[in-house]
């Protein structure tokens, strides 16, 4: 069962394959043709890159996952992780919940933040811990820690203001 992508990978072989056929056509040593030819080639080679691309689901080129360095900024598509804090409560309103807007709000605010900062934020605002043993625990200095929640507390308070 093919898929969009295995029709698109089609799609892009078979017109690299005629644009190949249209070189073989023209003749290198007229000057118009030259010109021809190195357009179509080029649009070869942009081909193959995007074939690369599709086939792999990998930047081409790149070795040893360097097109990976954002694989913890996904997004999530699920927020149900956000865990039910009514029972904490000692006052205040006895249900709590988030819109469908909120929620989208809170995707946003945790895709704008890297991995690290969003790491060192939840310890350290949700959970309360302090920033020396956020620092011990993930083999930091104090320092650091404090770095990234002071940005992951910027780039919040960007993203509410929207």
């Amino acid at each position: 069962m093919e898929n969009w992508a295995d029709e698109l990978i089609a799609q892009y072989r078979k017109h690299q394959n005629e644009l190949r056929r249209q070189v073989r056509r023209l003749d290198p040593d007229d000057l118009a043709d030259q010109q021809i030819i190195s357009s179509k080639n080029s649009m070869t080679r942009d081909m193959e890159f995007v074939l690369g691309w599709l086939e792999t689901g990998r930047q081409p080129g790149n070795y040893r996952g360097a097109d990976k360095r954002g694989v913890y900024q996904k997004s999530y598509g699920n927020l149900d992780f956000i865990p039910d804090i009514v029972e904490q409560l000692e006052d205040g309103p006895k249900l709590l919940y988030m819109t469908a807007e909120e929620k989208m709000i809170m995707q946003d605010i945790f895709k704008s933040l890297s991995h690290r900062e969003k790491h060192c934020y939840i310890l350290h605002v949700a959970k309360g811990i302090s920033m020396g043993e956020i620092a011990k625990g993930l083999c930091v200095s104090k320092a650091t820690v404090q770095t990234h929640i002071e940005r992951a507390k910027k780039k919040v308070k960007d993203r509410v203001k929207l």
